[in-house]
């Protein structure tokens, strides 16, 4: 059985508020020529479809557009997807019945009552059944009706309330079974602040949704959704295939990648570990790089690039900022932002950045971080103003 893992779509994600349609359309339509070479079985998207929970038409656009085409693609494939903690669990679920006579799975809502579990869906291969856990993502207030409340009638840990929601199913080891979750598990032994988490992630406070991934090891593979950066729980079958796209500056040089999964034969009565297991990624190119450009102004200025670009000047001088913004908006006309380092002797040496060595224009960029370019306009012209009048 091959399938393909994918997770963290986010279609209708605005990086710094630069519209990334174009770059995921891009990515999408690649993932869909490579399904068409590969031609898997399955695919498997870990939640998070969509960025917002009311996504904009454009978005839903661009999913339709995926979907349709990927169908075309591998006209044989099962396409199985979850909610995550981005996407409207109820949205995801719309027509939930109606499209799996299709062999399209959208599953928004976990197990709500007594009488529902996990949807499994099977398929069969010549080595026999490979059942798939669909579970989307939980809070413990979305299960309580089916695991239950504590002895002073409080939801339970998120840790707790997994647990409980698939130990109630029956899963069969004699066959294959993957688990397709979006949440955040950590590894035997690992604390969840060694996690190293993106800018992009929405992690909880006191990172009270972690939950140990020794509940994973009833499946033969788990298809993992939620951490951005591609990453092993502990074990290569409990899997986080990251993001297609870079959807932050934290993200900057990462190999993004379809994971493809191959399940093969599992020998008679033996336990998970003991299935034919190939995992290969296969990189997925963008049509723009995210990237970190370091260096003085002029160094800066000779890289030229129409990727996606974080500035960080050294320059120990100051610089004349409106001369400095165009200049630097002219080399890279997808810029994100700049940054100015400075060294302060005083500080044993570190390199940091120093807010109060930021002009005017940098300050007012820091505060209002999700001011548009005609917005960015305005202020320089205000800026000036007042500059000009000082002056005289």
């Amino acid at each position: 059985m091959k399938f393909f893992h994918l997770s963290d779509l986010h279609i209708g994600l605005k990086l710094m508020n630069r519209d990334l349609r174009e770059d995921q359309e891009y990515i999408l339509r690649q993932i869909t020529e490579i399904a068409g070479r590969e031609q898997p079985d399955a695919v498997v998207i870990a939640g998070d479809i969509y960025d917002k929970a009311l996504p904009s038409a454009e978005a839903v656009e661009v999913f339709d557009r995926f979907i349709s085409e990927l169908t075309e693609a591998v006209p044989s494939a099962v396409i199985m997807m979850i909610s995550g903690n981005h996407d409207s669990a109820p949205r995801v679920n719309c027509f939930r019945s109606v499209l799996s006579r299709q062999k399209l799975y959208m599953v928004g809502q976990p197990p709500r009552t007594e009488t529902e579990y996990i949807e499994k869906v099977t398929c069969t291969d010549a080595f026999g059944k490979v059942n798939f856990y669909l579970l989307p993502f939980v809070k413990p207030s979305m299960v309580k009706g089916v695991v239950g409340v504590d002895e002073n009638g409080n939801n339970f840990s998120y840790n707790e309330s997994l647990r409980r929601l698939i130990a109630r199913e029956t899963i069969d080891q004699s066959e294959r079974n993957v688990l397709v979750s979006h949440q955040f598990y950590l590894p035997k032994g690992v604390a969840a602040e060694d996690v190293e988490r993106m800018d992009s992630e929405i992690p909880t406070v006191g990172n009270i949704d972690a939950i140990a991934a020794d509940v994973l090891e009833c499946f033969d593979y788990a298809a993992l959704g939620h951490i951005h950066k591609p990453m092993k729980v502990g074990n290569e079958r409990f899997c986080y295939c990251g993001t297609p796209l870079a959807c932050s500056v934290s993200e900057a040089g990462q190999i993004k990648g379809i994971v493809i999964v191959e399940l093969g034969a599992k020998c008679a009565g033996s336990e998970s570990k003991d299935t034919d297991l190939k995992i290969t990624v296969l990189p997925l190119i963008p049509l723009r790089q995210v990237r970190i450009i370091k260096g003085s102004l002029e160094e800066v200025l000779r890289q030229a690039s129409s990727d996606y670009i974080t500035v960080v000047l050294t320059d120990k001088t100051d610089l004349e900022v409106i001369d400095m913004q165009e200049r630097l908006r002219l080399a890279f006309p997808n810029l994100l932002e700049i940054r100015r380092e400075r060294v302060r002797a005083a500080d044993y040496g570190a390199e940091r950045y120093v807010e109060e060595d930021m002009d005017p224009y940098e300050l007012c960029c820091a505060f209002l971080k999700d001011a548009d370019e005609a917005e960015k306009e305005i202020l320089k012209d205000v800026i000036r103003t007042v500059q000009e009048r000082q002056v005289g």
